[in-house]
C-alpha cells in the first residue's frame, strides 16, 4: 500500500468514540450456521472451516508450483525492476525520460544573464537543427545527454556555452489503457492512447486514466508488451505492498482491466491472506466465509485481530469492528465470526493495531482506491501527468 500512496486525506478522522471494543459484541447468527464441537462453522456442508481453509491454501500451493506460472511471475517481477527501457534511462538511480521523434524540445541558450529559448520538434529520423548546428542526433537521448552533446559542439566554437535542455510535449511514446476506467468530468480519463513521459507503473497508469471502476477485476489485469500476454493480479501491489506485479509501462503496452461479473454486492479481503480481492457478498456472507474465499491466512497474519471496516464512504465516520478468529477456530467462539454487510471491508494485519484511529488514516488512501477511485485520482495525481517515480 506504502508503494502506491504517499498522503491521506482525512486529517481530523475518528476520534475516540470510533474505538469500539468487539471482542464481546454477539451477533445473531443465520439459522443455517452451526457450530460442530470441535468448534468450527461450516462453510461447505460436511467441511469444517479449518479443514477449508487448509484445502485452499494446499490448492494454491499447487497452484503457484505450477511452471507456466511461476515463469510469467519471474517474467513479471523482471519487468517491474527494470531501470531502462524504450521510455526511460536510469542513471544513478534517477530515471530521465528517452527522447523520441515527434517529441518537442526547448532549448534555451544563455547570452550573459539574457536567455534566448528555442522551441524545436524532433524530426521522424530523430534529429533536430539548433543555432549554426545541423542534423544533430536526439532520438535515444535523455534531455541531460542532449544538453551535454550540444554544449560539447557549441564550445568548439564559443567560449562559456550555458544551455538548457527540456522535453516539453511528449509525443514519442504512448500505452493504450482499455476496459473498466472511470470516465470522470475533468481532466483526461476513461479508455484510451496515453503519452509515457518517464518512468510509470500499470498502477501510475490506471490512476492517471481515472482509476479502475467498481466493477473492474483487479485480480485478473491483461498487459500485452513485446507481443506477450500476461496475467497480473494487481490487488498484490496495492493490498500487500508486493511490488513485483506491478510493471514498469513499455512503449506500445496495451493493458485491459477487464469486468468482474455477478458481483453488484460485494465483500473486499485485503492484509495478510493468501488471495487478496473483492467477492461477491452471498459467497463472503460471514467474516470466515470471507477468509474462506481468500484461500487463507499467510504465516505473518495476526488472527487475534482481524478488521472490519463497515460504512466507508456514507458521509459518516465508518465503524471498525474487531473479531478474535483464533478464537473462533480453536474455541468455537461463534460471537467472533461476524456476520458480514454489502460493502464491508476485511483486513487481516501484519501487527496488533494499537491506534485505531491512524488505522483508519493510514487506510483511507486505499480505500478511496477502491470504493471513489476518481476522489482517488484527484487527491494523489496529477491528472495531466503520471508521476514520476524517483
Amino acid at each position: 500500500m506504502t508503494a502506491v500512496v504517499q498522503k491521506t486525506i482525512l486529517h481530523n478522522a475518528y476520534h475516540a468514540g470510533i474505538m469500539l471494543k468487539i471482542y464481546g459484541f454477539l451477533l445473531t447468527l443465520s439459522g443455517a450456521i452451526w457450530l460442530a464441537v470441535a468448534g468450527c462453522t461450516m462453510t461447505t456442508p460436511g467441511v469444517s472451516v479449518k479443514e477449508y481453509l487448509k484445502q485452499q491454501e494446499t490448492q494454491l500451493h499447487n497452484s503457484a508450483n505450477d511452471t507456466d506460472r511461476q515463469t510469467m511471475l519471474a517474467e513479471l517481477a523482471a519487468l517491474s525492476t527494470v531501470t531502462k527501457n524504450q521510455v526511460y534511462a536510469e542513471f544513478d538511480g534517477t530515471p530521465e525520460y528517452v527522447i523520441g521523434p515527434q517529441d518537442e524540445l526547448e532549448l534555451t541558450l544563455w547570452s550573459t544573464t539574457v536567455p534566448a529559448p528555442y522551441k524545436t520538434i524532433v524530426r521522424n529520423d530523430g534529429t533536430i537543427s539548433f543555432s549554426f548546428l545541423d542534423d544533430i542526433k536526439v532520438a535515444g537521448l535523455t534531455a541531460r545527454q542532449v544538453d551535454q552533446q550540444i554544449t560539447e559542439q557549441l564550445g568548439r566554437y564559443m567560449k562559456q556555452v550555458r544551455l538548457d535542455v527540456s522535453v516539453v510535449t511528449y509525443a514519442s511514446k504512448s500505452a493504450l489503457v482499455f476496459g473498466q476506467i472511470n470516465i470522470l468530468q475533468t481532466g483526461k480519463s476513461g479508455p484510451g492512447k496515453y503519452p509515457l513521459t518517464g518512468k510509470s507503473t500499470i498502477l501510475d497508469l490506471i490512476v492517471a486514466a481515472g482509476g479502475a471502476t467498481k466493477d473492474a477485476d483487479l485480480k485478473n489485469v491483461e498487459l500485452i508488451s513485446k507481443g506477450k500476454r500476461y496475467t497480473i493480479n494487481l490487488y498484490e501491489a496495492m493490498l500487500k505492498g508486493d511490488m513485483r506485479q506491478n510493471v514498469v509501462v513499455d512503449n506500445g503496452d496495451m493493458i485491459t482491466v477487464p469486468e468482474l461479473y455477478s458481483l453488484a454486492e460485494r465483500v473486499y479481503v485485503f492484509g495478510e491472506v493468501n488471495n487478496v480481492g473483492i467477492y461477491a457478498y452471498k459467497e463472503a456472507y460471514d467474516l470466515l466465509a470471507a477468509l474462506g474465499l481468500a484461500k487463507g491466512f499467510t504465516g505473518t497474519a495476526i488472527k487475534q485481530d482481524v478488521k472490519i471496516i463497515r460504512g466507508y464512504g456514507q458521509g459518516e465516520p465508518p465503524i471498525v469492528l474487531s473479531a478474535n478468529v483464533d478464537t473462533l477456530l480453536k474455541q468455537g467462539d461463534i460471537s467472533q465470526n461476524l456476520k458480514l454487510m454489502n460493502g464491508d471491508v476485511v483486513y487481516v494485519p501484519r501487527t496488533v493495531i494499537g491506534d485505531l484511529n491512524e488505522f483508519i488514516r493510514n487506510t483511507t488512501p486505499l480505500l478511496d482506491y477502491l470504493l471513489k477511485p476518481g476522489d482517488f485520482r484527484d487527491a494523489y495525481s496529477d491528472p495531466n501527468q503520471f508521476r514520476i517515480l524517483r
